[in-house]
């Protein structure tokens, strides 16, 4: 067990909205796993918290102070959006799109429900990632309801072992990208996170 401050902290947010979602269930399961990897995990779900439509002139306000703190503490976000028309979900752009720089050397994940593949929501995810100087995982885990899921709602055995594989990467390339993220904070005005935090 490492030492609390030492710790990976993991935000992970579920942009569905939908009372029975899918992806908070993979979402879910995914925070139990990387829980059982030793790092702390913060639960954003926009159902439940919600942020007001992103607005670059009121975003400053005392109430989004709240989970600016919660984006800034993390190491890695993890992100679940249902594949709605090929995209990801408003809610959850809308949720990135009130920070930048907070992204800036972290790693980030995405896990999408789709009846295809989803791989326009995770290209999606890795642009904005990209956009915001964050690094994300080679492949993104998507799933389909139908198959991914039991007759009893209870995730498949498939879909927990790509949730595993996951959560075991993120411990393992969030270290890794946390203690350079640190080391790139401490290096001047010549270290690209300097200049872009």
């Amino acid at each position: 067990m490492s030492d609390k401050t030492d710790r990976l902290h993991i935000l992970l947010a579920v942009g569905n909205c939908a009372e029975k979602s899918k992806t908070r269930m993979a979402i879910l399961r995914a925070k139990e796993l990387l829980e059982a990897e030793d790092c702390a995990t913060d639960l954003f779900d926009c159902a439940v918290e919600g942020l007001p439509l992103f607005n670059i002139e009121t975003s400053t306000r005392p109430s989004f102070r709240v989970i600016w703190r919660r984006v800034q503490n993390a190491d890695v976000l993890v992100l679940g959006s249902p594949d709605y028309h090929g995209s990801m979900s408003g809610a959850l752009k809308n949720f990135l799109d009130h920070f930048w720089k907070e992204y800036a050397g972290k790693l980030f994940a995405s896990v999408v429900g789709s009846h295809e593949k989803g791989l326009t929501v995770h290209d999606q995810i890795r642009t904005v990632a990209r956009q915001c100087y964050a690094w994300t995982l080679p492949y993104g885990i998507s799933f389909h309801e139908g198959e991914d899921f039991g007759e009893d709602q209870a995730i498949g055995r498939a879909l927990d072992d790509r949730l595993r594989m996951m959560a075991a990467d993120i411990a393992r390339y969030g270290r890794v990208l946390k203690e350079q993220r640190a080391a790139g904070l401490s290096a001047g005005e010549n270290g690209f996170m300097a200049r872009y935090r």
